[in-house]
């Protein structure tokens, strides 16, 4: 799974695939098995995804490990380890990766402020409520 991936599913929640109804049974005359019947699935149905407050359910997390002294709205790296991630630079260069990023992949300031606001762009743009300040 990308590291975004990683940083989604620990604000969002891990999406749990649909159980799917038992499907219902056809009599299917053209089977090669001599008209045996054919399992019908039904189509899955999908549900509007309702906005996730990014900065609320991080404030929880802050919140729920004694607010930590994690500078998340700020830092890539503190809002990695808010999530119990691996904020190695190895790791936000394999990120800056996917996101992007086309400046050098030192760690430097730059690519770091770089990836915080491209993290809380790429989670509005997934249906996450994320304050301007946070995009800016």
């Amino acid at each position: 799974m990308s590291i975004f991936g990683k940083i989604k599913d620990a604000i969002f929640g891990k999406k749990v695939a649909p159980v799917q109804e038992p499907g219902m049974r056809q009599s299917n005359p053209s089977s090669p098995v001599g008209g045996g019947d054919v399992t019908i699935a039904p189509a899955p149905t999908t549900q509007p995804d309702t906005q996730v407050n990014v900065e609320q359910v991080l404030a929880g997390i802050a919140a729920s490990k004694g607010n930590p002294d994690l500078n998340w709205r700020t830092s890539i790296v503190d809002l990695m380890k808010l999530l119990d991630m691996d904020s190695s630079l190895q790791n936000r260069k394999e990120l800056a990766t996917e996101l992007g990023y086309t400046g050098e992949k030192d760690g430097s300031a730059e690519m770091n402020m770089w990836l915080q606001k491209e993290v809380m762009r790429q989670l509005a743009a997934h249906g996450g409520k994320i304050p301007a300040n946070l995009t800016d």
